[in-house]
C-alpha cells in the first residue's frame, strides 16, 4: 500500500493533481478520525483535515520520504489539532457528548441503568479530555486511540522521548482520577 502512496507522491511532485487528490482520498478519514479524537468536534476535525492537507501539498517537494507518506500526513495533522486547541478559547463544561469523545461501551443488554452509566461515562470521559492541555491530549490520543508508539508521538510533537512519555503519564494520570467515582477507586 505504501509502494502506491510513493508512486503518487512522484507523480503529484510532477505536478499530478489526481495523484495529489487519490492520497487525499486514502487517507483523509484516517486524518479525520485522528482530528476528532483530538479536538473532540467534527466542525474543527474538518477544519484539520482541509488544513492538513493543504499544508501537505505546499510541503510536498520537501516530503524527504524518510518516512512513510502516512506517519508524515499523521505528523501534519497532529501538529494541526495541537495548533486548533492552543488557540481555541476552553470550552465550558457544557460540552455535549454527541460532539465529545467517543467512547464504546458494551450495550449487550443494555438496561436503563447501564444506559444511564455508560452516557455518564462518555460525558465524563469528554469532559476529562478537554481539560488536557493540548499536548497532552495529543499525546494520549496518539498512544491510546492510534496506538502509536512513543518513539513516533515524540516526532509527531517535536518533543524528546521522555517528554512524550511524560505527557501520556500526566493524561492518563488525569483521566484516572476523573474516572475514579465511576469505577469506585478512591481519589
Amino acid at each position: 500500500m505504501e509502494g502506491t502512496d510513493s508512486a503518487a507522491v512522484a507523480r503529484a511532485r510532477a505536478g499530478d493533481r489526481e495523484a495529489f487528490q487519490a492520497l487525499v482520498e486514502k487517507h483523509s478519514r484516517n486524518v479525520f478520525r485522528l482530528a476528532f479524537r483530538m479536538t473532540g468536534s467534527e466542525e474543527d476535525a474538518e477544519d484539520v483535515v482541509q488544513e492538513t492537507f493543504l499544508k501537505a501539498y505546499r510541503s510536498l517537494q520537501r516530503f524527504a520520504g524518510q518516512a512513510e507518506f502516512s506517519t508524515w500526513i499523521h505528523r501534519i495533522a497532529a501538529n494541526c489539532a495541537v495548533d486548533l486547541l492552543r488557540r481555541r478559547v476552553p470550552r465550558q463544561a457544557d460540552l455535549r457528548t454527541d460532539e465529545g469523545e467517543e467512547v464504546e461501551l458494551a450495550a449487550g443488554g443494555a438496561g436503563p441503568e447501564r444506559m444511564a452509566l455508560s452516557a455518564e461515562v462518555q460525558d465524563r470521559v469528554a469532559r476529562s479530555l478537554e481539560r488536557l492541555t493540548a499536548m497532552e491530549r495529543a499525546a494520549f490520543v496518539l498512544r491510546h486511540f492510534e496506538g502509536r508508539p512513543i518513539a513516533e508521538i515524540s516526532r509527531t510533537l517535536g518533543v524528546r522521548t521522555g517528554a512524550a512519555k511524560n505527557c501520556v503519564f500526566r493524561a492518563v494520570a488525569k483521566l484516572r482520577q476523573d474516572l475514579s467515582p465511576l469505577v469506585g477507586e478512591p481519589r
